[in-house]
């Protein structure tokens, strides 16, 4: 009833009756509290009718994320989704899930009919559970492709499920974690600590969905140092405890020294990026959120982490309307000395403002000044420069690249994509491309990395490498000539002759062989005589 008309315009009829029996009949039985997933490619003879496409079927108990979660599952492993059918039902089971009554479900009451709807659909939904029922057409998958599929997707709605069951307990934790400190606070800067207090605060108030919880012990010293997990108190979807969040944190004796040393500090909060990537509500590195605890001499006796997706508020307000990143942007302003209604303090506060969001969460003061004053320095002038940042894990190295923006492309960013893997020894794990009206577009790029392994990286150099590698055909005519020709008459040169070379010419000879050209052209121009080179590649 309530598919895209569109969506269903050009499909047969008896296929979408064959369909909507095909549904109908995998709702017949489910057991309670678990998912039922069919994936399988239509055949008239097998199953009533056909489609060109592999078809996936779910029927389970009404939640958030569902839709979501299970069509960016089915995006990653399938290929392009041609489309999603997801009506909410109401139904009626017997004891072993059997079908007994099925029901459209009611219309919500802030969409049609106020109080008065809300009181039928309570009484229409007496001794009635809601269902969602899924059909959903990707592209067509081989035989042997179809169980790794569904298993997938069977993997998906049990996170789903964990992260939905376990919402309220792992709220519950923030808000326990939010009392110990008020209540028996560690002994930490006491502003540090404010600070940390209201952000938590500002977790709870619907700015963070919750997808997993879990308590670490760090015991032991040296290499025999590890961090233990509390299997009792995890919950969602890291109530398995073969789940990872960051790769090799258990063994903290193997990790890097400079590693072991920050998870030693005295610092009450640590956001930063998980391993993994969520599978529930949105396929993207999941955010955590560690609160570490303290004994009484002040040592750090392990971390309450919280895992999970800050929600949409979080990337569209100011960062002055969220605690912790108000105090950044206001520590940075207060070191830069700028005056914030002078030109330059309102450029840097324009700066921080639209920062990438997560890179605010993670970043020390001190880099984010170093990079924020750089990004002030560099302002309107049309060269490439680079930013980095590295993971106080040695997971990733965090690289911002700023390109004139009329030279910016896809073939462009792939390079300084390529360029950057090679240059840390790892690959490139995220992508990101800011264009506005500025001069100058942002290129934001993660490199995750191997913890000990990464390479000392001469950053000029780099940078000079990214220049380069942004530098087109005409860039390097125009050095040639003014190198020939002086700057004067080379920029004039340039003006006239920059766009005159075809592609092909390009991918033939270099700058410096056209400058050569350049000049029999210009002698042909001026006296009608025909120029001819005949040449010997230097090979």
């Amino acid at each position: 009833a309530h598919t895209p008309p569109d969506d269903l315009l050009h499909a047969d009829p008896d296929n979408l009756y064959g369909a909507a029996l095909a549904a109908f009949a995998t709702a017949q039985q489910r057991e309670p509290g678990t998912a039922k997933v069919r994936v399988y490619n239509p055949d008239r003879e097998a199953h009533g009718y056909h489609s060109a496409h592999t078809v996936v079927e779910i029927v389970n108990d009404d939640m958030p994320f569902l839709v979501d979660s299970v069509t960016a599952e089915l995006a990653n492993s399938a290929g392009q989704l041609h489309l999603i059918v997801h009506p909410i039902v109401r139904v009626q089971r017997d004891k072993v899930g059997n079908l007994t009554d099925l029901a459209p479900a009611p219309r919500s009451a802030d969409t049609a009919g106020g109080e008065t709807v809300a009181a039928e659909s309570a009484n229409v939904d007496a001794g009635l559970q809601r269902e969602s029922v899924m059909h959903i057409e990707v592209t067509e998958q081989p035989a042997d492709r179809l169980d790794a599929i569904r298993a997938g997707v069977a993997n998906v709605l049990a996170d789903v499920r964990a992260a939905v069951r376990d919402w309220k307990p792992m709220k519950a934790e923030l808000e326990a974690v939010i009392q110990r400190l008020e209540s028996e606070p560690p002994d930490l800067d006491a502003t540090e600590l404010q600070t940390g207090i209201e952000f938590l605060k500002w977790l709870a108030d619907d700015n963070f969905t919750f997808l997993g919880y879990r308590e670490y012990s760090f015991e032991g010293h040296g290499r025999d140092a590890v961090a233990r997990i509390d299997a009792e108190s995890s919950k969602g979807i890291l109530a398995d405890p073969a789940v990872r969040v960051f790769e090799g944190l258990r063994d903290l004796g193997a990790l890097p020294p400079e590693v072991q040393t920050f998870l030693q500090q005295p610092q009450l909060l640590h956001v930063t990026k998980a391993n993994r990537r969520a599978t529930v509500h949105r396929r993207v590195h999941m955010d955590t959120i560690a609160v570490k605890r303290f004994d009484k001499a002040g040592s750090v006796l392990g971390e309450q982490l919280f895992v999970g997706l800050f929600t949409s508020g979080a990337y569209s307000r100011s960062p002055r309307d969220i605690p912790l990143l108000a105090r950044k942007v206001e520590r940075v302003m207060a070191r830069s000395g700028l005056r914030p209604d002078s030109h330059d303090g309102k450029t840097l506060l324009h700066i921080l403002e639209n920062y990438p969001r997560d890179e605010l969460f993670q970043i020390a003061d001190e880099d984010l000044y170093d990079i924020a004053m750089g990004i002030l320095h560099l302002q309107e002038r049309q060269r490439v420069a680079l930013f980095m940042r590295r993971d106080p894990f040695e997971r990733f190295v965090s690289c911002m690249v700023y390109v004139p923006r009329d030279r910016f492309s896809t073939t462009l960013g792939l390079r300084l994509q390529d360029i950057l893997a090679k240059a840390f020894n790892g690959e490139v794990s995220a992508f990101y491309t800011n264009l506005t009206e500025a001069v100058l577009a942002r290129v934001h790029i993660i490199v995750r990395t191997t913890p000990g392994d990464i390479p000392d990286v001469d950053k000029q150099a780099l940078e000079r490498r990214l220049a380069d590698a942004a530098r087109s055909w005409r860039d390097h005519l125009r050095d040639a000539l003014v190198e020939d020709r002086g700057e004067q008459a080379g920029l004039a040169a340039t003006r006239r002759f920059g766009d005159a070379f075809p592609a092909s010419y390009q991918e033939t000879f270099t700058p410096h062989t056209a400058v050569y050209d350049l000049a029999r052209v210009e002698r042909a121009i001026e006296t009608g005589d025909l120029a001819l080179n005949l040449y010997r590649p230097i090979e």
